[in-house]
């Protein structure tokens, strides 16, 4: 299946994508893509229902972020070996973790938002892993089975404020709109392999990013069960993988984003963003 969330800003409803790409709205089954919804009998439910029997979403409504009540959004850096070699550093004997604010996370075709003092605004296309139950200590054989499905990320960074300046990467991650997740979840039993999905990212039409999850250094099973050694996974909590070469920081000369520019990017199977970047308003 293909969930979503759909409406304004703050106001989104839960949804789903059907068989013939219409969006139908979810709000009469569940009361949104979050918490128990998404564990294996909640998904159930929402499989249970016959999508033609739902209300029609229009096409134009905005896209949020496919899951809510996210309380931990957690990256996994330098997993893609020639990632880690554009940035000059070795491939970790351990994954890489570090948090992004939640408050950064925003709707797939929500702005990219270049926050004041910024010259080196990123992109990262990036494999999301939605958590669909409390994972505590997990095993790698058992690991998949608290994945409630997958999403696209942009795992949007400012460089100058993650390498540049003292203390941790967390301030170069936060920036408001530096979250895109979606358009959609899809649920595990719709992605065959997480380790053998292709993946792009192209900035005005250019692409920078041509890879694919299969390059992991430490894959979907391995870094939820890991993850889970150091804390408890809950409903909601988004893993965002790492990322393929190709980020503005690894060329030559270096590319950052600029107001106006468009960014687009995909993952087999997941559907696509597309942001504007745009000046903070604010």
């Amino acid at each position: 299946m293909k969930l979503l969330r759909h409406g304004a800003i703050g106001a989104e409803k839960p949804g789903m994508l059907d068989d013939d790409g219409v969006i139908r709205d979810l709000s009469g089954v569940v009361p949104d893509i979050a918490g128990a919804v998404l564990s294996d009998a909640g998904l159930q439910a929402i499989c249970d229902t016959d999508p033609s029997t739902l209300p029609v979403v229009p096409a134009e409504t905005r896209l949020g972020p496919c899951v809510a009540g996210t309380g931990k959004f957690i990256c996994i850096g330098l997993n893609y070996a020639d990632h880690a070699a554009e940035s000059g550093l070795d491939v970790p004997p351990e994954p890489v973790m570090f948090m992004k604010a939640t408050s950064a996370i925003c709707g797939p075709n929500d702005p990219i938002i270049i926050p004041r003092g910024s010259e080196k605004t990123d992109w990262e296309v990036e494999l999301a892993v939605i958590i669909g139950k409390r994972a505590k200590y997990v095993s790698e054989v058992d690991a998949m089975d608290y994945v409630a499905g997958y999403a696209i990320t942009n795992d949007v960074s400012e460089r100058a404020f993650q390498i540049e300046r003292a203390g941790q990467w967390t301030k170069g991650k936060s920036c408001d709109n530096y979250g895109q997740i979606g358009p959609w979840l899809v649920t595990r039993d719709d992605v065959a392999d997480p380790q053998d999905l292709s993946m792009w990212l192209t900035v005005n039409g250019k692409k920078m990013q041509n890879g694919s999850t299969s390059t992991m250094v430490y894959g979907v099973a391995h870094v939820v069960s890991y993850l889970s050694q150091f804390m408890s996974l809950q409903p909601g909590d988004v893993i965002s993988t790492g990322t393929p070469p190709g980020v503005g920081m690894g060329q030559t000369p270096q590319q950052y984003l600029r107001p106006g520019d468009v960014v687009e990017l995909g993952i087999e199977g997941l559907g696509s963003q597309r942001q504007l970047v745009i000046a903070d308003p604010e």
